[in-house]
């Protein structure tokens, strides 16, 4: 089973940073690099919960002061897929990609090192 409590670690933790930082700050990129992170977790969390589907829906736009909220929401839904896809009895792939919670927090850290946190 995928181990997803680094996952869980990191997008908490980015987050949180995320809520602490001031409006200049996420107006000056933070607040879209973040929503850019929160809509590909949710992405890859749809393609795993829902193989075949061609078009994810996209995760809205809610403003600069939700995007936080917006990235843990996401974080941890590819979270549970994550663990729910790993425990699966039929063996299946993690994901379509073959990627599981290491591949995640090096895109939160990866966008964490871009927003200058």
């Amino acid at each position: 089973m995928d181990d997803v409590t680094s996952l869980l670690a990191a997008v908490d933790a980015f987050a949180d940073r995320l809520r602490a930082l001031p409006q200049s700050r996420l107006s000056r990129g933070a607040a879209a690099e973040a929503l850019s992170l929160a809509r590909e977790l949710a992405a890859w969390a749809q393609r795993i919960e829902e193989p075949g589907t061609t078009v994810p829906r996209e995760m809205p736009e809610a403003g600069m002061f939700a995007v936080a909220d917006q990235v843990a929401v996401a974080g941890h839904d590819l979270a549970e897929a994550l663990a729910a896809a790993s425990a699966n009895a039929d063996g299946g792939n993690r994901s379509p990609e073959g990627a599981g919670a290491a591949e995640a927090v090096a895109l939160i850290e990866a966008a964490a090192k871009r927003c200058g946190l």
